[in-house]
């Protein structure tokens, strides 16, 4: 079952911290979803609500362009190990 939070706690900020890859998804009003991997240690948490990361385009700059159109982002981190987790992030 789903949990949602109001903030990110500092079990999840740990997490997300020792994550190496996470995934970010953009749409536009009309159109195709945009799925990107990203890592290289360009995400932060700024604080309990505010996080950023660093966009690095690569074959296009679709995410930014739906960004621009509409501000929604969902932000994925999945980990696999031990302790599975999959936590989104939705902007």
């Amino acid at each position: 079952m789903a949990e949602f939070y109001s903030h990110l706690t500092s079990k999840l900020r740990t997490f997300i911290q020792q994550q190496k890859i996470f995934f970010t998804a953009t749409a536009p009003h009309l159109g195709r979803i945009n799925l990107s991997p990203k890592g290289i240690d360009t995400f932060r948490c700024i604080d309990r609500q505010t996080v950023a990361y660093l966009d690095l385009t690569g074959s296009g700059n679709e995410t930014a362009a739906h960004l621009h159109e509409n501000g929604r982002i969902t932000i994925m981190f999945c980990s696999f190990n031990k302790n599975p987790l999959i936590l989104r992030l939705y902007g």
